[in-house]
Protein backbone atom coordinates (compact mmCIF):
# COMPACT_ATOMS: atom_id res chain seq x y z
CA UNK A 1 0.00 0.00 0.00
CA UNK A 2 2.73 2.48 0.91
CA UNK A 3 4.40 1.84 -2.44
CA UNK A 4 1.20 2.80 -4.26
CA UNK A 5 0.84 5.98 -2.21
CA UNK A 6 4.48 6.84 -2.97
CA UNK A 7 3.89 6.21 -6.67
CA UNK A 8 0.83 8.50 -6.60
CA UNK A 9 2.78 11.20 -4.75
CA UNK A 10 5.67 11.12 -7.22
CA UNK A 11 3.33 11.24 -10.21
CA UNK A 12 4.19 7.78 -11.49
CA UNK A 13 0.53 6.78 -11.24
CA UNK A 14 -1.82 9.27 -12.89
CA UNK A 15 -5.37 7.89 -12.72
CA UNK A 16 -6.89 10.61 -14.89
CA UNK A 17 -4.59 9.79 -17.80
CA UNK A 18 -3.65 6.18 -17.13
CA UNK A 19 -7.27 5.07 -17.30
CA UNK A 20 -8.25 7.02 -20.42
CA UNK A 21 -8.42 5.39 -23.82
CA UNK A 22 -7.66 2.01 -22.36
CA UNK A 23 -10.06 0.08 -24.52
CA UNK A 24 -10.28 -0.24 -28.29
CA UNK A 25 -13.80 1.20 -28.17
CA UNK A 26 -12.64 4.29 -26.30
CA UNK A 27 -9.68 4.81 -28.65
CA UNK A 28 -11.99 4.53 -31.66
CA UNK A 29 -14.45 7.01 -30.17
CA UNK A 30 -11.63 9.47 -29.46
CA UNK A 31 -10.53 9.19 -33.10
CA UNK A 32 -14.10 9.87 -34.25
CA UNK A 33 -14.41 12.84 -31.90
CA UNK A 34 -11.13 14.33 -33.12
CA UNK A 35 -12.08 13.86 -36.77
CA UNK A 36 -15.56 15.36 -36.33
CA UNK A 37 -14.12 18.22 -34.31
CA UNK A 38 -11.69 19.06 -37.10
CA UNK A 39 -14.36 18.70 -39.78
CA UNK A 40 -16.72 20.99 -37.87
CA UNK A 41 -14.04 23.65 -37.33
CA UNK A 42 -13.45 23.79 -41.09
CA UNK A 43 -17.08 24.81 -41.64
CA UNK A 44 -17.25 27.57 -39.02
CA UNK A 45 -16.55 31.26 -39.40
CA UNK A 46 -14.31 33.04 -36.88
CA UNK A 47 -17.13 34.03 -34.53
CA UNK A 48 -18.55 30.51 -34.55
CA UNK A 49 -15.08 29.06 -33.96
CA UNK A 50 -14.69 31.27 -30.90
CA UNK A 51 -18.05 30.15 -29.53
CA UNK A 52 -17.22 26.52 -30.26
CA UNK A 53 -13.86 26.80 -28.48
CA UNK A 54 -15.58 28.34 -25.45
CA UNK A 55 -18.00 25.41 -25.50
CA UNK A 56 -15.05 22.99 -25.66
CA UNK A 57 -13.31 24.74 -22.76
CA UNK A 58 -16.45 24.50 -20.61
CA UNK A 59 -17.00 20.88 -21.59
CA UNK A 60 -13.40 19.97 -20.74
CA UNK A 61 -13.69 21.69 -17.36
CA UNK A 62 -16.92 19.81 -16.67
CA UNK A 63 -15.30 16.49 -17.62
CA UNK A 64 -12.37 17.18 -15.28
CA UNK A 65 -14.74 17.89 -12.39
CA UNK A 66 -16.81 14.80 -13.19
CA UNK A 67 -13.72 12.59 -13.37
CA UNK A 68 -12.54 13.93 -10.02
CA UNK A 69 -15.91 13.21 -8.45
CA UNK A 70 -15.99 9.69 -9.91
CA UNK A 71 -12.42 9.02 -8.75
CA UNK A 72 -13.21 10.23 -5.24
CA UNK A 73 -16.39 8.18 -5.06
CA UNK A 74 -14.70 5.05 -6.39
CA UNK A 75 -11.75 5.44 -4.02
CA UNK A 76 -14.06 5.80 -1.03
CA UNK A 77 -16.15 2.85 -2.19
CA UNK A 78 -13.02 0.72 -2.52
CA UNK A 79 -11.89 1.78 0.94
CA UNK A 80 -15.31 0.85 2.38
CA UNK A 81 -15.18 -2.56 0.71
CA UNK A 82 -11.67 -3.11 2.05
CA UNK A 83 -12.73 -2.00 5.54
CA UNK A 84 -15.77 -4.28 5.54
CA UNK A 85 -13.66 -7.17 4.29
CA UNK A 86 -11.14 -6.64 7.06
CA UNK A 87 -13.91 -6.31 9.64
CA UNK A 88 -15.45 -9.58 8.43
CA UNK A 89 -12.07 -11.28 8.84
CA UNK A 90 -11.81 -9.91 12.38
CA UNK A 91 -15.27 -11.23 13.23
CA UNK A 92 -14.38 -14.73 11.96
CA UNK A 93 -11.29 -15.14 14.16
Amino acid sequence: MCKTIDELWHGNIVPQTDSRNNSPEMRQLMEYIARHHDDLLKTLNDEQKETFEKFNDCWNEYIELAEKAIFTYAFKLGARITFETLCDKCDLS
